[in-house]
């Protein structure tokens, strides 16, 4: 039996970056919503805070992803980072369900919104949130990608606002903001269907949607020393760090040293495709 393990570490420099930017801006808009006295933006400053929770959480399970393997997590903790991925998918999808409840009415009553003080509150929001979320962008982990996410629904929420209060300003039309919050509630509703899913195959240890079983199966059982392979498993520990198992027949005859050189190829074989982690069995049987 031999194991590849990935070396890849878990970095959570982004989230913590993106946590404290968030946490200024969060008091700047609750003392600039007291200042123009705009419940627009005293409501955003709560939404705000929920995401300065997000990043927390979010912040909190990287920290535990980075943990070494031990006896209680032979495969490590990079699972958390998924766990924390699940749990801004909730606060997100509750978050957005809230704004639709909201906007949906004011389409047919709509109301006064304080254009002014929003226009130069909206333009800082859309620097501080958008730095986040250029910060987060490179990230690869679930839990990057959605914190992301929930950090862009933010930034279109905040054009949104800057958008309308021009609009509101020239044309007096206060229903472009509930349009413009419906809209972008969609958006988000419909990436978080996309990450959802992506989490959702990680729990449920479904194979990778980009890995292909039957690439993978054609470079094992071409090596000239491969009979055949049976019971190929391949999963994701947390949606970037892939696993497999195999049992590769061999012939009797080969040499342990040729076993041991067989294995070293095909784990590289196996990184080239995108698995980090690789475990074999070996069987040998008499071919004539």
């Amino acid at each position: 039996m031999s194991h590849s393990h990935g070396s890849e570490e878990i970095d959570t420099s982004r989230i913590v970056k993106s946590f404290w930017l968030n946490t200024l801006f969060f008091i700047i808009e609750l003392i600039g919503g007291i200042m123009t006295n705009s419940m627009a933006i005293l409501s955003d400053a709560a939404h705000d805070f929920g995401d300065s929770v997000s990043l927390g959480i979010s912040w909190y399970m990287q920290k535990i992803a980075k943990k070494e393997s031990d006896h209680k997590f032979t495969y490590g903790y990079r699972r958390y980072s998924v766990l924390g991925a699940i749990v801004n998918i909730i606060i997100l999808f509750v978050g957005s369900i809230f704004v639709l409840s909201q906007a949906i009415p004011r389409l047919f009553s709509p109301e006064e919104v304080h254009a002014g003080g929003m226009f130069w509150i909206a333009i800082l929001g859309i620097i501080v949130n958008g730095a986040a979320v250029l910060i987060l962008k490179k990230g690869n982990s679930i839990n990057e990608k959605v914190v992301s996410l929930h950090l862009l629904e933010d930034v279109l929420g905040w054009i949104a606002i800057l958008i309308g209060s021009i609009a509101i300003q020239i044309w007096d039309l206060p229903i472009i903001d509930p349009i413009l919050s419906i809209l972008i509630s969609l958006f988000i509703l419909f990436n978080l269907y996309i990450n959802g899913r992506v989490a959702l195959d990680v729990i449920l240890q479904r194979t990778p949607r980009t890995v292909n079983l039957q690439e993978i199966t054609s470079a094992l059982e071409n090596h000239h020393l491969v009979k055949k392979s049976e019971d190929l498993h391949v999963w994701s520990l947390d949606g970037t760090y892939m696993i497999m198992s195999v049992v590769l027949f061999v012939d009797q005859n080969l040499k342990a040293s040729e076993i041991e050189t067989l294995c070293i190829q095909m784990k590289e074989n196996m990184n080239t495709l995108g698995i980090q982690h690789v475990t074999f069995e070996v069987r040998v049987v008499k071919y004539c």
